[in-house]
């Protein structure tokens, strides 16, 4: 299964913010969408993601000092990110080896969507149904 059966079941749309925002921003930003990452965009380009892991490790050693700082300060530049051809076991690999809930989903270099761990999981969840629905009715075909 592709990536792209994923974001055609998902609202479209991906909530992003700047790199010249601050943390507080995103903070309310993500509470207003109740989404759990952020894309960060640069001139309008994706150039990294930012988690409420993130934001919770940044309040976590900077205190209240952590409200005004900007995301380009906090942000790592390496942008992990997949395609809408990529399949969803590609996707949990990725997760899983870089221990990330969420991959932007880019179309070249054109944002497409955001991919949660959750939207993985249900789609895999959905497949091994699939394949359990398929393999009783041959058991219980013959007969």
């Amino acid at each position: 299964m592709k990536i792209s059966a994923i974001l055609e079941r998902k609202q479209s749309g991906v909530v992003t913010i700047s790199t010249f925002s601050t943390l507080r921003a995103a903070a309310e930003l993500m509470a207003r969408h109740r989404i759990a990452a952020l894309v960060v965009t640069e001139d309008g380009a994706p150039v990294g993601l930012l988690s409420e892991r993130h934001i919770v490790e940044v309040f976590a050693h900077e205190g209240k000092l952590a409200e005004e700082m900007r995301i380009r300060q906090v942000i790592d530049r390496q942008l992990i990110a997949i395609s809408p051809e990529d399949t969803v076991k590609r996707a949990m690999s990725l997760m899983t080896h870089t221990r990330i809930r969420h991959l932007p989903v880019l179309d070249e270099t054109e944002l497409v969507g955001i991919v949660s761990l959750g939207d993985v999981v249900k789609q895999r969840l959905e497949e091994l149904d699939l394949e359990a629905s398929v393999l009783h009715d041959l058991y219980i075909a013959p007969r």
